[in-house]
């Protein structure tokens, strides 16, 4: 698909961080957004993938210039863009967003493991879209994906292995969007290939079930003996009260912070979901910045922008070429 203009990208991005101060924000680091969803109202360069309409969207569309907008309020910079599953395997509006401001956007892909029908191997895939900056790929656990017949053992398949693998030689992650009850596959694969970098997205949604809070959380500190998991911490729209400033959050948050250490923990905001019922990314980015006391400057630093920043931007050339 036809990229987008860069003129007219950095000039419309440039007016959204001017605002109401009709100059636009210093470029120097800030605090970085490790997961945020944007997609297109432009259904004709960007279309859905077959089947879906747009009463399947959250909203009628989330753009980057919308997300920049309202991230900028909170001293937001750099963006980490989970590619819309109404896009299907179409990576293209965060290809063009990303190839337009590489210094501002990566991204995080969708990759199928196991599939009805041919496809390129997933690791195959993954390379080429690390070339455009998406960096991490996304796989649901099996509690959180549509049903399939599987087993405990649901990343028992060649093309996980091939995933798995491709992460570790080529330092890409593997990010999941998995429930407590996924944690011992995860360990397993873990155990099998201790290189690849893996993310816990959304404190592993624990508090689903509020009575095996406890033993949840034990679950997931115990996945701190792999040194390449982390986690991301936020949705807090979703979880605990559900209601800012969130603070019921902040005991889960140390411990956890405990667990893994400030430098495998990192900020996400889940967006746009979190702008929905009075939430916004400035209560979001509150949480660790003005209410966690018990973390010090270089740690809420570290969790805001530095654990990211390593991950996302401060990275090698992209892989190239098809041999591994």
């Amino acid at each position: 698909m036809k990229t987008l203009s860069r003129r007219r990208w950095m000039s419309g991005l440039a007016l959204v961080a001017a605002g109401r101060t009709g100059r636009a924000e210093p470029s120097g680091p800030g605090v970085l957004d490790a997961h945020a969803h944007v997609w297109s109202a432009d259904l004709r360069k960007y279309p859905l993938a077959p089947g879906l309409t747009r009463e399947n969207l959250w909203f009628p569309s989330f753009t980057v210039e919308e997300l920049v907008e309202r991230g900028s309020r909170a001293g937001v910079t750099r963006y980490n863009l989970i590619q819309m599953t109404c896009y299907g395997l179409d990576h293209s509006y965060i290809l063009d967003i990303i190839a337009n401001d590489p210094t501002r956007f990566v991204g995080t892909g969708v990759v199928p493991a196991v599939s009805d029908v041919s496809l390129p191997s997933p690791d195959r895939v993954m390379k080429a879209l690390a070339r455009g900056g998406i960096y991490a790929f996304r796989i649901r656990g099996r509690s959180t994906r549509p049903a399939m017949r599987s087993g405990e053992r649901w990343m028992d398949h060649p093309g996980f292995d091939k995933m798995f693998a491709a992460g570790a030689r080529h330092d890409l992650c593997l990010s999941f969007l998995m429930t407590p009850a996924d944690l011992p596959e995860l360990d397993r694969m873990c155990r099998r290939f201790p290189e690849t970098p893996v993310i816990i997205d959304h404190f592993c949604l624990i508090g689903k079930q509020p009575r095996r809070v406890e033993e949840e959380t034990g679950a997931l500190c115990r996945m701190a003996r792999h040194p390449r998991v982390m986690l991301k911490l936020g949705a807090f729209y979703a979880l605990g009260r559900k209601r800012p400033p969130y603070l019921d959050m902040l005991p889960l948050i140390r411990r956890l912070v405990d667990a893994f250490g400030p430098d495998r923990c990192m900020w996400e905001s889940d967006a746009p979901l979190q702008t929905k019922n009075g939430h916004t990314i400035e209560a979001a980015v509150a949480v660790i910045r003005d209410h966690a006391d018990f973390l010090s400057s270089s740690d809420k630093r570290q969790i805001l922008s530095g654990t990211a920043e390593k991950l996302f931007f401060d990275r090698s050339p992209p892989v190239s070429g098809d041999a591994d």
